[in-house]
């Protein structure tokens, strides 16, 4: 499941943002500052799977030299903000999602296939206090499924000195186009598997749970987070053969990034 995250940073596995999230003050200087970033940890092996499986992916962030980095926690899909007035800001988001292949785990022998699949969309969030973010996300598939996907988030942040400290909770949900690709099992499937009965997943709620993350600042130049997430199935995913039957519908995920950043002075 959340290796849609580490794999989304759109195509290429990177996230650009010229914006800065939250009360930033504005650029005191010419040029840009790049980060590089390299994201490893643990996630489900596919989404609704009781095994976990490590990714490791790279990244890269681009802001305005003389700005704060900006916040984003581990689970944001990459985005753009078209619109910034300080406690609003929207823009296009997008994630790539890593297929699911029944060659691949021997538990979803029968099952079909999920190819990648591109969910491109948009994102809006709402800074009321300068410690409080709503997102909410909403995207479309592309290729692997043609559903419409619906991610809602609430982040409390803390800073003191070099630590940074968020928390909060996560919901998610989806289309019947979306559930049933991801979690329905065809007849074809039932026949082909031999132990799962036919099901169709109707869209709704697909999980609700609470993710955190923890930074710290060791210079302007390196910065490192670690991070959990925790995601309860529900609905027809949760109840899905698939989830139930040769999963689990608690979902882990756990990791940690390395952010290196220098100024550039732009041509």
């Amino acid at each position: 499941m959340f290796r849609s995250v580490v794999l989304g940073a759109f195509v290429a596995g990177v996230v650009v943002s010229q914006s800065v999230r939250g009360y930033a003050a504005e650029p005191s200087s010419s040029g840009w500052t790049i980060t590089l970033k390299a994201n490893a940890g643990m996630s489900p092996a596919w989404e609704g799977s009781n095994s976990l499986s490590p990714y490791l992916v790279p990244g890269l962030g681009i802001r305005r030299a003389g700005t704060p980095q900006a916040f984003s926690a581990p689970d944001d899909s990459p985005s753009f903000a078209l619109l910034d007035v300080g406690w609003l800001k929207a823009g296009p988001a997008g994630r790539l999602k890593g297929p699911r292949k029944a060659s691949d785990h021997a538990e979803l022998r029968g099952i079909h296939d999920i190819d990648w699949t591109l969910e491109a969309g948009g994102f809006a969030e709402f800074w009321p206090i300068e410690k409080f973010r709503l997102r909410v996300e909403a995207r479309h598939g592309f290729l692997g499924h043609h559903g419409n996907v619906v991610d809602v988030s609430a982040d409390w942040i803390e800073r003191r000195g070099p630590w940074t400290v968020s928390f909060g909770p996560r919901m998610s949900a989806g289309d019947t186009r979306y559930m049933d690709q991801v979690f329905g099992v065809t007849a074809q499937d039932a026949l082909i598997n031999g132990s799962l009965p036919a099901y169709r997943a109707g869209g709704g709620m697909k999980s609700a749970g609470v993710s955190g993350a923890i930074s710290y600042e060791w210079s302007k130049a390196w910065t490192t987070t670690i991070y959990a997430d925790y995601r309860r199935l529900v609905g027809s995913a949760g109840a899905s053969p698939i989830t139930a039957g040769l999963g689990s519908r608690d979902q882990f995920t756990f990791g940690a990034i390395a952010a290196y950043s220098f100024d550039w002075p732009g041509l």
